[in-house]
């Protein structure tokens, strides 16, 4: 069962979205901490970048999170990364031994798209904030849209290891995603360092995208600064990118 001390989860049948019914409750007053939305289809849903996220009725996850912490909160790519470990977790513990993260809001089986996440913030006030996390998780899909398809690998629990029904995936994520955002305010650098693991990066050789530049290095760690790399192969000089700047981060090989 989901955790009720935590979570007010609310059905929905076919939205448009659930983030925005999420943000439809946050302009009506509705809206609590940790209100979970689950919906039965989305025929508006969407990823980064305004990317379509397809929503056939009742084959996977769409859930959308309000959280509203207290200032300063978390930062909206600490809110990303501990989602992603979430998802991951809820993966792993699905049968799914191959999950890995991609930045900065995948989860990948071999390549192949599981899952996705988005956070948003609408007229974000730094002494109020209000966050919507959105999740998708393809679970039952067997087939997907030929378009879909064409466009980049994708994948489901139903073909990595078995199908969940949405609600009970609902059930057994919150309580996940619950102790990524504790492992966030608490533990930052531990959630940090996971992310690593779960990315793969480890040890790697990285570039790092943002709008200025692209960096290409040893990864140094993940830290409140940003990521860090060794900028050439002797190591003389270590950069920084903030997290809020990383557009992608790929293994060089």
């Amino acid at each position: 069962m989901h955790n009720d001390q935590v979570f007010r989860l609310i059905r929905h049948g076919a939205v448009d979205s659930t983030n925005e019914r999420a943000f439809a409750a946050l302009a009506s007053g509705d809206a609590r901490h940790f209100d979970a939305h689950l919906a039965l289809a989305q025929h508006a849903g969407r990823g980064r970048l305004g990317r379509t996220w397809h929503s056939p009725p009742g084959e996977g996850l769409y859930l959308s999170i309000v959280l509203l912490p207290p200032a300063p909160g978390w930062s909206a790519p600490a809110l990303a990364m501990a989602a992603g470990l979430a998802v991951r977790d809820f993966a792993l513990a699905s049968g799914v031994a191959d999950a890995r993260l991609k930045w900065p809001n995948d989860v990948l089986v071999r390549g192949a798209k599981l899952a996705g996440l988005l956070v948003e913030a609408r007229a974000f006030d730094p002494t109020a904030p209000q966050y919507v996390l959105g999740i998708g998780v393809n679970l039952k899909q067997t087939r997907f849209d030929p378009a879909l398809a064409a466009e980049r690998a994708v994948t489901s629990l139903a073909l990595e290891s078995r199908a969940r029904e949405p609600e009970e995936a609902a059930d057994e994520l919150l309580p996940l995603v619950a102790r990524r955002l504790a492992q966030a305010a608490r533990a930052p650098a531990s959630l940090y360092d996971d992310y690593v693991g779960a990315a793969g990066w480890r040890g790697e050789r990285i570039e790092v995208e943002s709008a200025a530049r692209i960096v290409r290095g040893r990864l140094c760690g993940i830290g409140a600064r940003g990521i860090r790399v060794l900028a050439d192969d002797a190591g003389v000089e270590a950069v920084s990118i903030a997290l809020e700047h990383v557009g992608a981060v790929r293994l060089v090989r």
